[in-house]
């Protein structure tokens, strides 16, 4: 199995997070085992596309939420880092245990 668990939607409270504020939050390796993904939708294009980050963020964004990850953007990256039978990940965590939502920029 890819992902700890393949769910649709985000459990967690709406973040309010610009690309400006995402890019201020470090990328670190996470283990896609750990990873829950908030959609089901797969669009093939996106995922064979070679330059699909070439408008948005290189690393994936991760947000931390009672104590589980969930992949908030980048499910086609973190795909295609799968195909390449990689188990690890580069991504921004934003963990809300340690900040809660009030305490996010808009």
């Amino acid at each position: 199995m890819i992902f700890k668990d393949v769910r649709e939607g985000r459990p967690y409270p709406e973040l309010r997070m610009s690309l400006r504020d995402w890019a201020a939050v470090p990328p670190r390796p996470v283990r896609m085992e750990e990873l829950v993904t908030t959609t089901k939708v797969l669009h093939l294009d996106r995922l064979l596309s070679p330059d699909s980050t070439f408008f948005g963020d290189l690393f994936p964004h991760v947000v931390g939420w009672r104590g589980e990850l969930f992949l908030e953007d980048g499910l086609h990256r973190a795909l295609r880092a799968a195909l390449h039978q990689r188990t690890v990940l580069h991504a921004r965590v934003l963990d809300l245990d340690a900040h809660p939502p009030h305490a996010t920029r808009r």
